[in-house]
């Protein structure tokens, strides 16, 4: 009796082993022939589709389709903008349920992106044609793997200076559900580099972000960055003298609630040497208030450690140059607690004229507040 239960529920056990079986074939064959079907005639359609958006040759190696759908560009060229080894994108089954076109996962392998900006200062970025309405698209993460950021500045150098950034690594994402929550996390690292392919410094922006009721938590980290190299865009807006070397740690913590933002920094500038001023007769030193400030509270040792708070808008952040010319002097001002007095005696007198100007500056500036 009991081997005859058994063996009728053994029976009964091979009908749904079997359709299993049907189901996983029937996917098999139709994601082999989905991955033919997309090689053979995607590629022209994705190229053609790049090329008409961004008014640039383009051109792409192949396309493939991942299990279970994922839809992968490989060797994707845009003009001179961009090339990446590996694109891929994860459409959500979920969202379209919900209505809404939702891609997952958006990941770039090896990317390498040239931005210029010309004398004028235009960039090189295409611009699209907007044809009706576009279709609401959201992406729930971004990743960038091992990528390269090269931007050329024409507009503070005729011959183009460089700012380059490699391994760079990217993490995007927002959660899931609602599809229209506007909460992000992030997480961005990268190296500076020299044209000569050398690290002058990294960078490391962390945390989260909600433009919904305009939240914020994150940090900024900038590390041992080489400061000389940055010189076309700072000029003597440091020093006076010119600097031959300067080592720049920045920590930035940023917090906002209902739009309210408010940046507290610690701001380091170590191991500054000066290049051996050349006088001139007849020429009286140019005054600046930050220069001459950064000037007199650097320590004996070239270190400058300022500490300063910035409060401004979540959505619109925007500072004034007197703003922050103040916010720095103000901390600026704190440094002089690290210094001996011999020192400051000595920096002093050295420098009376411009002291005295300074001073009298310093007092205009903060008059009746």
């Amino acid at each position: 009796m009991w081997y005859n239960f058994l063996k009728m529920g053994g029976g009964n056990m091979k009908k749904p082993v079997k359709i299993l079986i049907w189901i996983v074939a029937i996917i098999i064959v139709f994601f082999v022939i989905a991955n033919i079907a997309i090689s053979v005639f995607a590629k022209d359609i994705v190229v053609k589709q790049l090329e008409a958006n961004l008014k640039m040759p383009c051109s792409l190696g192949k396309i493939s389709l991942s299990f279970p759908l994922t839809i992968n560009l490989i060797d994707l060229k845009t003009g001179e903008l961009a090339k990446v080894d590996r694109l891929s994108v994860s459409p959500n089954i979920l969202g379209f349920i919900a209505g809404k076109i939702v891609l997952s996962d958006l990941t770039l392998i090896n990317p390498i992106i040239n931005l210029e900006q010309a004398s004028d200062g235009t960039l090189s970025l295409p611009k699209f044609e907007q044809k009706g309405k576009p279709p609401e698209i959201y992406i729930t993460g971004l990743h960038i793997r091992s990528g390269k950021f090269i931007f050329t500045d024409k507009k503070v150098r005729p011959d183009g200076f460089k700012v380059l950034l490699g391994r760079l690594n990217v993490d995007v994402y927002k959660i899931m559900f609602p599809v229209t929550s506007l909460d992000v996390k992030f997480r961005v690292s990268a190296d500076f580099l020299s044209p000569e392919e050398k690290r002058i410094g990294s960078v490391l922006l962390s945390g989260w972000v909600d433009f919904g009721p305009k939240d914020m938590d994150g940090s900024l980290e900038v590390k041992d960055l080489d400061m000389t190299y940055f010189s076309p865009y700072y000029g003597n807006f440091i020093s006076n003298k010119k600097l031959l070397q300067a080592m720049l740690n920045v920590n930035s913590v940023f917090k906002a609630e209902k739009n309210n933002l408010e940046i507290d920094t610690n701001f380091r500038l170590s191991n500054l040497v000066y290049a051996k001023a050349e006088a001139q007769e007849g020429l009286t030193p140019e005054l600046s208030l930050t220069r001459n400030a950064l000037d007199f509270f650097t320590d004996e040792k070239g270190n400058l450690s300022l500490e300063f708070k910035i409060n401004t808008k979540l959505d619109n952040p925007n500072i004034t140059n007197e703003q922050l010319q103040k916010i720095i002097l103000k901390a600026a001002a704190k440094n002089l607690s690290n210094q001996s007095p011999e020192s400051l005696i000595k920096k002093v007198g050295s420098n009376i004229d411009e002291f005295k100007a300074f001073g009298k500056s310093m007092e205009k500036m903060f008059k009746g507040k």
